[in-house]
């Protein structure tokens, strides 16, 4: 079993599976990232045009000849279905699957191939974090999605890697795990956690691979940030009733803080001051933990009111499917 765990690996091709929606722009900065992959070993670009009224035909083109690239064009049928469509037609037999407006550091192949030569996993997911050139916004989005003060370190934490669902802006699939499972199901957002716990519930092994971080750009106004979240908020209890089991009081933990704090700001009208103070003292302990982090004092300011959209717009989904 040993030699042929080795062989595997040897044999081990990967293909990045990209689906785009009108955002030629998004897979040029990308591709251009992947150029400086400091990786020996040849690998597979799939880009997957879901429909788009803006292609990115013209961008892919400009890269033919620097990357094997492959481009599929079809209708639209949102991202998920996009990613089973690349991965039947990739020529890899390990995907990587990336959101497009994701950048990649130059070390982020040979991390991911040492992971798997450590322990194989037929799924895994990495963590996203923010480069230096991202917005002040864009920073603040990227602290409340990835500090364990906001999140509780579940999408991305050592502490928690046994929890962690990977998420499809940085996840691993092997060929073996996609025919197995059929791939992403037909329900979004959610897709990528519910594909998660099929293949746990099959007998397919996953992992966080804490050092195979992407750039996540979320190019995304505070309104469609609170879209989004809302959206995660609603689909998260389908998924606690379509995989028993999965559910966890820490799902409801938005859902109890926007409570809270509506409770708490009613209750200075009826002369109980002294929850607004715990409010407060949390608030400040998000703003001074994203300082700390070196995000800059109006990051760290606009983290606060990101953390509030996150958990309003979570809490409220959440609350309104369950």
């Amino acid at each position: 079993m040993a030699f042929l765990w080795v062989c595997y690996m040897e044999l081990l091709v990967f293909s990045f599976i990209i689906p785009v929606y009108d955002r030629p722009e998004e897979i040029q900065e990308l591709l251009q990232s992947m150029l400086k992959l400091r990786f020996d070993e040849p690998f597979e670009v799939v880009i997957i045009e879901d429909g788009s009224q803006k292609d990115a035909l013209e961008v892919v083109r400009s890269f033919e000849g620097q990357l094997d690239i492959s481009y599929l064009k079809k209708g639209n049928t949102g991202p998920g279905d996009s990613r089973n469509f690349g991965m039947k037609r990739a020529k890899g037999n390990y995907f990587i699957i990336l959101d497009s407006d994701v950048l990649l550091p130059e070390q982020y192949l040979m991390e991911v191939k040492h992971q798997l030569n450590q322990g194989f996993v037929d799924c895994f997911g990495g963590p996203d974090a923010a480069h230096e050139d991202f917005s002040d916004v864009q920073k603040a989005i990227d602290f409340v999605m990835t500090s364990f003060l906001t999140t509780g370190g579940i999408r991305g934490n050592e502490r928690h890697h046994e929890d962690f669902q990977p998420r499809s802006f940085n996840m691993g699939l092997s060929k073996v795990a996609f025919e197995s499972s059929g791939g992403f199901g037909q329900i979004h957002p959610g897709e990528d956690p519910d594909l998660v716990l099929r293949l746990r519930e099959m007998g397919f092994m996953t992992g966080y691979f804490s050092r195979a971080f992407v750039y996540h750009k979320r190019r995304v106004t505070w309104k469609k940030f609170f879209r989004q979240v809302n959206r995660f908020g609603m689909v998260r209890p389908i998924l606690n009733k379509w995989h028993k089991g999965s559910a966890k009081l820490t799902y409801w933990f938005p859902t109890i803080f926007t409570l809270i704090a509506l409770s708490t700001v009613i209750g200075v009208f009826f002369g109980f001051r002294w929850p607004i103070g715990c409010l407060l003292a949390y608030m400040v302990l998000v703003a001074v933990s994203a300082l700390v982090s070196g995000r800059g004092l109006k990051v760290s300011l606009l983290s606060v009111y990101a953390m509030f959209i996150q958990f309003f717009g979570y809490g409220f989904g959440f609350l309104k499917s369950t």
